[in-house]
C-alpha cells in the first residue's frame, strides 16, 4: 500500500514515519504528477491558508479536488481538516469534500496548545481492548468542526461537546495530530478505510 503525504509544509515527517512503521510505502507529495499510484492521501498540519496556496501555487489544489470528489481516501489533520471542509467562515483556498463548517484557530494562539483524552469509539475497529482506550489527542492552534452535515459520521468530541474528528465515505478529519501521539491507532483507521468497502 503507497500513502501519499502532501509536503509542502507541517508534520509530513512524523506521518511518513508513522505510517511506514505500520509497513506502508509513503510518499512525499509536491507536484500534480506525485499523485499517481497513490492508495490513500494525507494532508497534515501546517497553515491552513499557506498551504493552500501553494497547493494553488504547484498545480495541486484542483487535482485534489478532483481526488475528493470522486471518493478517493484521504485524511486531513488539523490545517488539513480545515482545507478539506466545505466552508470555514472566510476566502482561502479549500480541497472541500468533507460536508462540515471549521472554526480555525478555536483554542488560541501557539500557547494555548493542550492534550487530553479523547473517547473514539470508531477506534475499536484497530484496537486490542473492548472499549478501546482514550486516544492522546494533541491540539496545537487547533480548529473545531462547528457544523456537520447529515452524512458526516462524528467519531470524537470533547467533553464539552465541540467536534474534533468526523469521518464522511472515506474521507477523514481530526482537529489534533494523532501523528504527534505515539497512538498508532488514528493511522490504522486510515489504513483499514482504505481497504474497506464502500
Amino acid at each position: 500500500m503507497r500513502i501519499g503525504v502532501l509536503a509542502l509544509q507541517g508534520a509530513f515527517r512524523e506521518h511518513r514515519l508513522m505510517l511506514e512503521s505500520l509497513g506502508a510505502e509513503t510518499k512525499e507529495i509536491r507536484l500534480p504528477e506525485h499523485l499517481d499510484d497513490l492508495d490513500g492521501l494525507i494532508i497534515p498540519g501546517g497553515e491552513s491558508t499557506t498551504v493552500g496556496k501553494l497547493a494553488v501555487e504547484f498545480g495541486l489544489m484542483e487535482q485534489l479536488r478532483r481526488l475528493a470528489r470522486s471518493g478517493f481516501p484521504m485524511w486531513g489533520t488539523c490545517a488539513g481538516l480545515i482545507l478539506l471542509a466545505k466552508d470555514v467562515g472566510r476566502e482561502q483556498p479549500l480541497i472541500g469534500g468533507l460536508d462540515i463548517v471549521v472554526e480555525r484557530n478555536a483554542f488560541g494562539r501557539q500557547v494555548d496548545s493542550f492534550e487530553t483524552m479523547l473517547n473514539v469509539p470508531a477506534l475499536a475497529e484497530v484496537s486490542d481492548t473492548t472499549p478501546p482506550v482514550p486516544f492522546p489527542g494533541v491540539f496545537i492552534r487547533a480548529p473545531i468542526v462547528r457544523e456537520a452535515g447529515p452524512d458526516v459520521e462524528v467519531l470524537a468530541r470533547l467533553e464539552d461537546g465541540r467536534i474534533v474528528a468526523v469521518r464522511q465515505g472515506k474521507l477523514l478529519g481530526t482537529a489534533f495530530h494523532p501523528e504527534l501521539s505515539g497512538d498508532e491507532r488514528f493511522h490504522r483507521y486510515f489504513l483499514k478505510l482504505i481497504h474497506s468497502a464502500d
